[in-house]
């Protein structure tokens, strides 16, 4: 047992003694945070002594820790501080049926941070409750991965506003109902960022080394002896998993050459970042979606992803955030293994997360018009701990890969690699009567390897003009939406928007074809929305409908799910039992093939004859089954006999 870990009283008594704040009697004490100290503290110097207990520096980079909590805390606004007290009160908030998520490009979608706060009466007309604003803060000039090298946490992109707009914006989003959610980018920073120029000038700041910062070695040796276990993330960018410095040395850049992966080895580095993070939620952030999660702790002879130390930091974090920003949560963004994935969420480590699976297996039942892989998926891997979220959306600012589990298909009959292979042709176009017009990305013909990029409405048909397209929109949203959690749309797509193709013209775009399902706001589409004429219309008009039934249905809130089997292979099917399983249930019913299916009466023999199809508001009798036109979806709202 190391030094840090033997006591925990004693340790705890020396915080105390250097922080005023949580020392009874003194003029500064604060009772609110000496109570929070006292119920978390613990576990963060427990999760310390794991981390960190064999450095020497260690303890007293804890206690820094603990002085950075108490002095966010002196500073945070009395409003975010009411905020605290509500989310203590109401944990699983984001549970609701009436969560909606939208996430969108500041300077695509609104220009700037004023623009996004003019654009506030739509999002209530649309009733989101969250709100996701692509990486905002300053970055190097030119391709910066799309915002994702941060070169401040602390600015934000002079061409969008300022950091006092941004806490402004928070202010004003929270007075209507939206919280606000940023990406943390915590695995990298960019090549410019303050840490990484000193880290190469080789400065030690107040005792603090910061080429510690990040992992620079002096030749080959360690980074070759790393690269036999690691993978290459962009191999079109740089081989391996580092990159040359200019001066000979190199450095861990998992990513693209200008992102330079932090040591988390290092307990200041945690000191600096639970710094960035708490700055943030004192600007009023609800949520930090937590970027590269599964990469953050490397470890020689191992890939150097989802090690145990990724998910003893996570808490530690969380840890920190309880006693001084109780409100912010974290968002997981994992795109590992799908049991990988769900190791992330739990009220100590990411309440919330993405669900990748889900949408991967949605756009590959509409590709394959066979439901099986996505209904084993939900009954096997939907279910999640208790007080924790997935966020379902139908796609991302990223790509598509395809994330299931090959020995889960394996049990139906699919090989993973053809399969894989034959959804790569289909959305991008190569396999004949395909309806989707989605662009690859980072393609290897060779291998078959590739990912896919598309708006929602250019890969499930609007764009090739597919009659079946709207209804592929559609029924990609319902499920989203009727899975619990948080959906989220990608804002626009809500009035069909289609591939920018204009990207190529772009040259800090031109080499990464992604940007082409990143668009700007589709001003025409927005004007037509109220005209069911058109795609946008027709989209709009639907979505809104599914948005206003799951406001008004309890049973489509939280994240508990049952199966319900229908024996028709191209129909989604499951039950939404809401909070227990004695009151009335959700049957959602989606048929992905292009022909209408028919779900027989004995189908429905566990639920009361009588039951109410929630989106076109009319009684259904079961004892006759239930039509599913193609591509269509039922909600019915039915009792248990």
């Amino acid at each position: 047992m190391t030094a840090l870990s033997r006591s925990v009283l004693v340790d705890a008594d020396t915080a105390r003694e250097r922080i005023a704040a949580l020392r009874p009697g003194d003029a500064g004490y604060d009772p609110v945070l000496a109570a929070r100290f006292a119920e978390h503290f613990p576990t963060l110097h427990r999760l310390f002594g794991e981390v960190y207990g064999t450095r020497a520096d260690a303890l007293e980079a804890l206690l820094a820790v603990v002085d950075l909590a108490a002095t966010s805390w002196r500073e945070r606004p009395e409003d975010l501080r009411a905020l605290d007290a509500r989310r203590e009160g109401d944990p699983f908030w984001f549970g609701s049926n009436g969560m909606l998520g939208g996430v969108c490009y500041v300077d695509r979608y609104a220009g700037n941070l004023d623009g996004v706060r003019r654009q506030i009466p739509y999002f209530r007309e649309l009733r989101l409750t969250y709100l996701h604003l692509m990486p905002l803060f300053a970055s190097p000039e030119g391709n910066s991965d799309g915002g994702y090298a941060v070169s401040s946490y602390r600015d934000v992109n002079p061409a969008l506003g300022s950091m006092r707009d941004l806490a402004a914006l928070a202010r004003e989003l929270r007075d209507n109902g939206i919280c606000l959610v940023v990406d943390f980018i915590f695995n990298h920073t960019s090549n410019e960022h303050e840490w990484a120029r000193r880290a190469v000038a080789g400065e030690v700041v107040d005792g603090v080394a910061y080429e510690d910062f990040y992992l620079i070695f002096p030749d080959r040796t360690m980074p070759d002896a790393y690269e036999r276990t690691t993978r290459e993330i962009f191999p079109d960018d740089h081989p391996g998993s580092f990159v040359q410095l200019a001066d000979g040395r190199w450095i861990w850049a998992t990513f693209y050459h200008f992102q330079w992966d932090l040591n988390y080895a290092n307990p200041w580095v945690f000191r600096a970042m639970a710094g960035e993070m708490l700055f943030l939620a004192n600007q009023g952030v609800e949520l930090l979606r937590m970027d590269a999660v599964a990469f953050i702790w490397k470890q020689l002879g191992t890939t150097c992803e989802s090690l145990p130390q990724a998910h003893l930091l996570l808490q530690a974090f969380n840890a920190v955030l309880r006693i001084a920003a109780p409100a912010l949560l974290f968002k997981s963004e994992a795109i590992v293994h799908p049991d990988e994935v769900v190791s992330y969420v739990s009220p100590q480590e990411c309440q919330v997360s993405y669900n990748p699976l889900q949408m991967a297996l949605t756009w590959e039942a509409l590709a394959t018009r066979d439901a099986r892989l996505l209904n084993q998926a939900l009954e096997r891997r939907h279910a999640l701990p208790e007080g924790t979220a997935w966020v379902n959306y139908v796609r991302s600012h990223d790509d598509i890969g395809w994330t299931f589990a090959d020995e889960d298909a394996a049990e139906l009959g699919i090989e993973g690699y053809p399969h894989r292979r034959f959804l790569n042709d289909f959305y991008v176009g190569r396999v004949p009567g395909s309806f989707s017009r989605g662009v690859p990305f980072q393609d290897n013909p060779r291998t078959g390897d590739c990912r896919i990029a598309g708006t929602t409405a250019s890969l499930a048909g609007v764009e090739a003009g597919d009659a079946g397209g709207v209804d592929r929109v559609v029924l990609a949203h319902a499920i989203a939406l009727s899975t619990g959690g948080i959906p989220l749309l990608y804002l626009g797509d809500e009035v069909a928007q289609l591939n920018d193709y204009g990207y190529r013209d772009r040259p800090d775009e031109a080499g990464d074809s992604r940007w082409v399902h990143r668009p700007f706001r589709p001003a025409e589409a927005y004007a037509n929305r109220e005209d069911v004429t058109t795609a946008s219309g027709q989209v709009f008009s639907r979505l809104r409908e599914l948005i206003e039934v799951r406001r008004r249905t309890p049973e489509l809130g939280g994240g508990r799910l049952l199966p319900f089997h229908t024996g028709l292979r191209s129909v989604v099917a499951f039950q939404r039992p809401g909070w227990t399983d004695d009151f009335p249930r959700v049957i959602v019913l989606a048929n992905v093939g292009d022909d209408a299916v028919h779900v027989d009466a004995m189908t429905f023999s566990g639920v009361d004859h009588v039951a109410r199809e929630l989106i076109g508001s009319t009684d259904v009798d079961l004892r006759r089954g239930v039509d599913l036109p193609a591509h269509g979806v039922v909600w019915l709202h039915a009792t248990p006999l």
